[in-house]
């Protein structure tokens, strides 16, 4: 942690949102609790969608629905924004509670998951036992492992927010997303190295050691950040419902407009998270370990977009039109992903996965940037969790659907129905892809109906500024005053 933060700004994104209340060293320490989340998402998208499609030979429809299953909680982050808000503990916290239940409910979940995932595939003697054991054991593991992550990337978020002056939240915030991209590409390259020759015991010993490592990085980054108020809550006053606090929230400065576009965002760059790893397996004969650092690639695509969109936006960039510039440059890399099949060219495929990571972290910075820009200050937990809950639930459906029109299509594609040209593994893929492309266009759409908002919100504090102007203009030497303060 030293050696990070005596590298500075010059090195790491957003550490220039240090104070002498909150040091870089402290945010390095809270942002542990990222590291996890970002090691739990390689396994859920990357790491193990491969393996159990192509290795242990589970359907790739059911695959997309264990990954998306988590997303059943997704719904859940905005209440778990507004409950840790609003938490009356004895002990004086408010989000430490739910950052320490779920670290544990992520690790039962991780601590369980390698043994379901061997039944589901029948190996060994799982195949003496029905089916739905297998399933339904995979089905909650996954399950504990998404509401875990959730819950503590939501409490987590916040408090970062709560340590954090005013000033600096925003780039705080970024910061946490940064070393969530940062824990991602690690956990990817050892995960690719130690599953390089895939054994069913070496999935185990690699999903178990993930599931010890998110309890020890959790309880590092929790050690002494929270301060503890004694009496916090001794005067109970009335508070609002979450019913109200929502409709407040939705309600309020374009809300319902950014949700909607940021669902579409999501969905255009996570309908591809369960296909890219067996697209570079199937289509361009790549191997576990290969496909594996794909994750990396895209993570560290991301992250070069985040250090670039924190560039641009500390000039004072409006984040709408930053999100739709990351809708922008998806299109070209989904483009190159579906040229990649057609040149048999594993270059340019991992070209495409990068230039999507890069973009879908100018996407997700510009988004994450306008939310807390327009947070109400009373319920900065409810914004993150709101904006948390949209891009969670839209990347599952998409992740579910993407799987199930992969396969549809491609069965239909293999028997002929489309042609002998288009007999091939990868137009399942390519369908996938093109889908994307349609959505990354509906979400600049609805991107510039945001950057319309805004102008408009411009436009009418002018107006309002107007009259007392004119009204200056009546009495002598105040008009040039009255002209010059805008």
């Amino acid at each position: 942690m030293s050696r990070w933060a005596r590298l500075g700004p010059a090195f790491l994104p957003f550490a220039d949102a240090a104070t002498p209340e909150l040091p870089l060293s402290r945010l390095l320490r809270l942002s542990l609790f990222q590291v996890s989340v970002g090691m739990a998402l390689v396994l859920l998208v990357g790491t193990l969608n491969r393996v159990m499609i192509v290795e242990l030979g589970v359907s790739a429809s059911l695959v997309a629905l264990m990954v998306a299953l988590p997303v059943l909680y997704a719904p859940l982050r905005a209440l778990v924004g507004f409950r840790s808000d609003h938490h009356r503990s004895a002990l004086g916290w408010r989000r430490v509670p739910f950052i320490w239940m779920g670290t544990l409910i992520q690790f039962g979940g991780l601590a369980v998951m390698p043994f379901a995932l061997l039944v589901l595939s029948g190996a060994g003697n799982a195949s003496q036992w029905p089916a739905w054991i297998g399933q339904m054991g995979a089905a909650l593991a996954f399950l504990a492992v998404g509401a875990g992550l959730h819950t503590t990337q939501t409490a987590g978020l916040a408090l970062a927010t709560d340590l954090a002056p005013k000033a600096s939240q925003p780039r705080v915030v970024g910061l946490m997303y940064v070393m969530l991209l940062l824990g991602t590409i690690v956990s990817a390259f050892l995960f690719g190295a130690y599953l390089r020759d895939f054994t069913p015991g070496r999935l185990v010993q690699v999903i178990q050691a993930a599931a010890l490592a998110t309890m020890v990085l959790n309880g590092i980054a929790l050690w002494k950040q929270e301060p503890r108020v004694r009496g916090r809550f001794a005067e109970r006053t009335k508070e609002p419902s979450f019913r109200e606090a929502w409709s407040t929230y939705i309600e309020g400065d374009g809300a319902r407009r950014r949700l909607v576009a940021i669902a579409l965002g999501t969905m255009a760059f996570a309908m591809q998270d369960v296909l890219l790893e067996p697209y570079g397996g199937q289509v361009l004969g790549m191997s576990v370990g290969e496909t594996t650092w794909l994750t990396a690639t895209l993570a560290l695509g991301g992250l070069i977009g985040f250090g670039w969109a924190s560039r641009v936006l500390g000039r004072g960039a409006d984040p709408a039109r930053m999100s739709a510039l990351g809708a922008w440059f998806g299109i070209p890399a989904f483009a190159a992903v579906i040229l990649a099949a057609t040149v048999s060219s594993v270059a340019l495929f991992a070209a495409g996965v990068g230039l999507i990571g890069f973009a879908g972290g100018i996407f997700s910075h510009g988004t994450l940037t306008l939310t807390m820009n327009r947070a109400p200050s009373e319920h900065v937990g409810l914004a993150l969790g709101a904006w948390g809950a949209v891009q969670a639930t839209s990347a599952g459906v998409a992740v579910a659907l993407g799987g199930i029109l992969r396969d549809a299509v491609g069965a239909v594609a293999m028997h002929g129905s489309f042609g002998v040209t288009l007999t091939h593994a990868a137009t399942g893929y390519t369908v996938v892809y093109a889908i994307e492309i349609a959505l990354l266009l509906a979400t600049i759409v609805a991107m510039k109906a945001l950057v319309g908002d805004r102008r408009r919100s411009v436009a009418a504090a002018g107006a309002m500024a107007a009259p007392s102007a004119a009204s200056g203009n009546a009495a002598p030497g105040v008009a040039s005053a009255g002209m010059t303060k805008p």
